[in-house]
């Protein structure tokens, strides 16, 4: 019986993305073959090499946008779908061009194909999503849990069992430890001395080990007491204590692993070639289209006192080698050793450059930094090195933001951590939301934070 329900769980997560992406990609090929049928009156070479190259190119696009995950609502699942797709589409034209094999393809084809291939998937997309949330559903409803333990990362794994629709909550197990208040939504029901009554009575499916590395020989006995017990036993070990970045947990030759610091782009290359691809060609494009915008700065710093129009300062870059951050002046020249911050009303601060620096136009050139791959699009602000110095040591993994590139936006930047940092708990706030980004990235993160960047330009931190 478990294991036939064992492997309804595992064609229920199949499902969420292969199933879903089988019949995206059949449908996306079908539609292609169909429209060139109808245009040339055959499927040609080149529309069948299109055909493999989608097929094999949508797995990793599609992966890395997580569009089938099974948590998306409808609207957010189908902007995934839908960037997932321009990226698809953005890469195929690339390849395109860099082949020189335009004169192949039908215009009318590829411009068709386009708009009716993401209205095609969105189709298929909608019953399926909902027949995979509610299989979902159903199997976690069946899915009681007990967890041992009543301290403050048993509350946190009951509190995140019950948003996340994990399946009821019976209750929690006294294991000795200390208690924190009870709650009537989680009620301590008994201890390790009736465990195996509390599993019969409650029909326990999934028993959760919430303890302290303390605990570690009480985790011990507890593992080898429920080896026959018909029920699925998870550990979850407290980790908060010691700052884990980008965790999981894995396997070394069948000997289990979990990995405490792990950075996601040099263990994920395939996510760091995507990130890279993305920001190179948005800062190629936006220096295009803002290159009047550049001008009229360049003209206007040039004017507003004496001095280089760009500013070069030192600062660490992705693993903490030193880059040259570029910047449009926006101080008067002047000595300082100690690299202050600038604060609101500045005596450094030139007219022009006040104006700059509200706007962030003095940030600009530093899609230059982008193109030539010290820095990303988003990503944890670079900050100069004499600050870094003098942070480190003084919060927690501080230099850990510097696991991956920094960026022009970040999630601390939208989330209003801008401007002068004059305590250290300003700071600790900055790092929190930057090690947050770093152990959630993904693309579509990226696409948000961009979008949201705009809106946050009007934070009055910004001096």
């Amino acid at each position: 019986m478990t294991f036939l329900a064992g492997r309804l769980n595992f064609l229920g997560r199949g499902l969420t993305f292969w199933g879903q992406w089988l019949v995206a990609v059949s449908s996306m090929i079908t539609l292609l073959c169909v429209l060139a049928l109808i245009e040339t009156g055959e499927i040609g070479l080149h529309y069948r090499m299109l055909a493999l190259i989608v097929l094999f190119g949508s797995v990793p696009v599609y992966s890395l946008m997580r569009v089938y995950h099974k948590k998306h609502g409808y609207l957010v699942g189908l902007c995934r779908l839908l960037a997932g797709w321009l990226i698809l589409l953005g890469g195929l034209t690339v390849a395109v061009v860099v082949t020189k094999t335009g004169e192949h393809f039908s215009h009318e084809v590829a411009l068709a194909w386009g708009m009716f291939g993401f209205a095609l998937q969105a189709g298929t997309y909608l019953p399926l999503h909902t027949f995979a949330r509610r299989y979902d559903r159903k199997h976690q409803a069946e899915r009681t849990a007990l967890i041992i333990g009543t301290g403050e990362q048993a509350w946190n794994l009951a509190d995140k069992l019950v948003e996340n629709k994990y399946g009821p909550v019976v209750g929690l197990v006294a294991a000795g430890e200390e208690q924190l208040p009870d709650s009537s939504r989680y009620p301590v029901i008994g201890d390790l001395s009736n465990l195996r009554d509390l599993i019969v009575t409650h029909h326990i499916s999934r028993l959760y080990i919430a303890l302290p590395l303390t605990a570690a020989k009480k985790i011990e006995e507890l593992y080898f007491e429920l080896l026959d017990a018909n029920t699925d036993v998870v550990w979850l070990p407290d980790l908060h204590s010691i700052m884990p970045l980008n965790h999981s947990v894995g396997d070394i030759e069948g000997m289990p692993a979990i990995h405490l610091n792990k950075c996601p782009l040099s263990a994920y290359p395939s996510a760091a070639l995507s990130k890279a691809l993305m920001d190179r060609a948005v800062a190629l494009l936006a220096l295009i289209a803002i290159s009047p915008v550049l001008l009229a700065t360049v003209i206007a710093v040039k004017c507003s006192s004496p001095g280089p129009v760009l500013f070069k300062q030192d600062r660490h870059g992705w693993n903490g080698t030193i880059i040259k951050v570029w910047k449009f002046r926006s101080m008067r020249l002047h000595d300082d050793p100690r690299v202050t911050q600038a604060r609101r009303d500045d005596p450094r601060i030139t007219r022009v450059g006040r104006f700059i620096r509200r706007t962030s136009i003095d940030e600009l050139p530093q899609l230059f930094n982008v193109l030539l791959g010290q820095m990303s699009l988003v990503g944890p602000r670079p900050h100069a090195v004499a600050h870094n110095d003098y942070y480190t040591g003084k919060i927690a993994a501080y230099m850990a933001r510097h696991r991956i590139k920094p960026g022009m936006t970040g999630l601390a930047q939208i989330n209003g951590c801008r401007g002068e940092t004059q305590t250290i708990d300003k700071m600790q706030k900055r790092v929190e939301l930057d090690l947050a980004y770093i152990n959630n990235w993904s693309l579509w993160l990226d696409i948000k934070i961009l979008f949201q960047t705009p809106f946050a330009l009007f934070s009055r931190d910004i001096y």
